[in-house]
């Protein structure tokens, strides 16, 4: 018998990875299932990216390469965020890892000691509390209602911040809300945390090119009163349809970046080279395609928001980022559906909507507030349509 470590305790599995396998499983059962769970573009990585890692490919470009990051990419990083951001760093400042989670988890195990704990706004990605309790800190969760258009207040941070507090943590575009802070937002957090030198900021700016409604897209380590203890957070993914490369990457303070590689020196050591050199074209070169990609998702938004609020019992506010929703089913709690039962939480809602209807999304309750549930609209218009229509069959069958 394995004798397992007792931290699997702390942690459970990704629910979004569990709620796309299962839309995987039913589908290869042969149930028609429309999967809106996946935080994942549905476009294809643009052709410049494919043929510079063929490219590099065919060049032998195929050894280790530096643990955190190859100098062709660190210099493509610190150019993007001097032209994006305006935000200075240096090659010892950068780092790269294997996607986003992994240079999070590496700053929180580089930085967290037994106590520590980290404010996490919720609704939160699934990850991010997983990732502290597994490096023996203790997430301190901040629920943000829908009337704050799930954000925290300065209020909220000024209330939760204590001597123990190691991180704060913003995602802004907001995974699973869509959530954006303005630059207002951004300055009045920066400065309650002026008051507070020993708290750091991790900034999670993932989706910063998924943006609508002529959104100014600010991220914190612009403000120049936290600059210094800042970790801006960033990767290939969302922006560059790069999900399976698995390349994200950071600026921050150089002895918070040296403890991150050193980290990764004992785990996975460096990323794929050829993912690094598919990502120094995506950084440096054609940047057009990401205008024309945020437009078809605004379109899907505008879609899908008007539609679920035409359904009873169904709230969805109109977010400015992400290609997420976050509607209330609050109203269809407490209802019961004629085959399948009692609805008493947002899991049984969104567990009878599968089974009922094929269609999988994911519990509010996974990020940290019961009686939603998150719509990941990176997916075709007409999986959209049939999706929302069969959303609405279900709820009109509940008294």
């Amino acid at each position: 018998m394995t004798i397992l470590s007792s931290s699997l305790s702390r942690i459970k599995p990704s629910p979004t990875i569990a709620v796309t396998q299962k839309a995987r499983e039913l589908k290869e059962k042969g149930v028609d299932v429309i999967s809106l769970g996946a935080g994942e573009p549905d476009f294809d990585t643009p052709d410049n990216v494919k043929n510079a890692a063929i490219d590099a490919i065919n060049k032998g470009e195929t050894k280790y390469t530096a643990v955190d990051g190859t100098p062709k990419l660190k210099e493509a990083i610190i150019k993007k965020f001097k032209r994006e951001n305006g935000l200075e760093f240096s090659k010892d400042q950068i780092n790269v890892g294997a996607g986003g989670k992994q240079v999070i988890y590496n700053a929180i195990l580089a930085t967290i000691n037994p106590g520590d704990e980290v404010l996490i706004p919720a609704p939160y990605w699934v990850s991010y509390p997983d990732i502290v309790l597994l490096a023996g800190g203790v997430p301190k969760v901040v629920v943000c209602n829908e009337n704050e258009e799930f954000k925290i207040t300065t209020k909220k941070l000024k209330d939760n911040l204590t001597n123990k507090t190691k991180w704060v943590i913003l995602n802004s575009p907001s995974n699973p809300t869509g959530s954006c802070y303005s630059k207002d937002e951004i300055d009045d957090i920066a400065n309650v945390l002026r008051d507070y030198p020993k708290v750091m900021i991790m900034s999670d700016d993932i989706y910063e090119h998924v943006i609508y409604d002529n959104f100014k897209f600010y991220t914190i380590a612009q403000n120049k009163n936290v600059n210094g203890r800042t970790l801006t957070v960033n990767g290939v993914s969302k922006s560059y349809s790069m999900t399976g490369w698995r390349i994200g990457y950071a600026g921050g303070p150089h002895d918070l970046i040296k403890a991150m590689a050193k980290i990764q020196s004992q785990s996975t050591t460096n990323p794929s080279s050829i993912s690094q050199a598919a990502a120094v074209e995506a950084l440096n070169g054609d940047q057009s395609f990401i205008k024309l990609r945020s437009d078809a998702f605004k379109e899907r938004r505008n879609f899908v928001v008007t539609e679920l609020n035409k359904i009873n019992g169904i709230e969805c506010l109109n977010p400015q980022g992400a290609f997420y929703v976050f509607p209330s089913c609050k109203g269809c709690l407490g209802k019961s559906h004629s085959k399948l039962g009692n609805i008493k939480s947002d899991t049984d809602f969104v567990t009878m909507l599968l089974e009922s209807t094929g269609v999988a999304v994911v519990q509010g309750s996974a990020f940290g507030l019961d009686g939603f549930f998150r719509i990941s609209y990176a997916t075709s218009m007409k999986n959209l349509e049939k999706a929302v229509q069969r959303i609405s069959e279900f709820c009109s069958q509940l008294s």
